[in-house]
């Protein structure tokens, strides 16, 4: 039965071909220079670009939509006050109409109780 152990050898040669193995795929990465790389880099930068520019549509079109509804919204608060001033000068006529009413009712009370003495 082999043993399950590995001697110390055989782990740093393990060890020592692992290291090798990844230097030599660091080394087969093609360089900064190389077209693939710029070619890749150029299509990074493009649909970075084109991100920001959608970003940047949707900002100016939330500004817009928010610009208008805050229009609507005061444009709605100045009917609410107009309306309400409106409805305050409708009760003041009403309530100086009944007070005219009221006081010529009470002139002809008095007028016919001068009448009758």
């Amino acid at each position: 039965m082999k043993s399950l152990k590995k001697d110390f050898n055989e782990r740093l040669t393990t060890a020592a071909d692992a290291k090798k193995a990844l230097l030599e795929k660091f080394k087969s990465r093609p360089s900064q220079d190389d077209p693939a790389v710029a070619e890749r880099r150029a299509a990074r930068e493009a649909l970075s670009k084109a991100r920001d520019e959608r970003l940047a549509e949707r900002e100016i079109a939330r500004a817009a939509e928010d610009k208008a509804r805050r229009a609507a919204e005061e444009q709605a608060q100045r009917e609410a006050a107009i309306a309400e001033e409106t409805a305050a000068v409708e009760r003041q006529a009403n309530e100086a109409a009944l007070e005219i009413e009221r006081k010529a009712a009470r002139d002809a009370r008095y007028a016919a109780r001068k009448a009758r003495k």
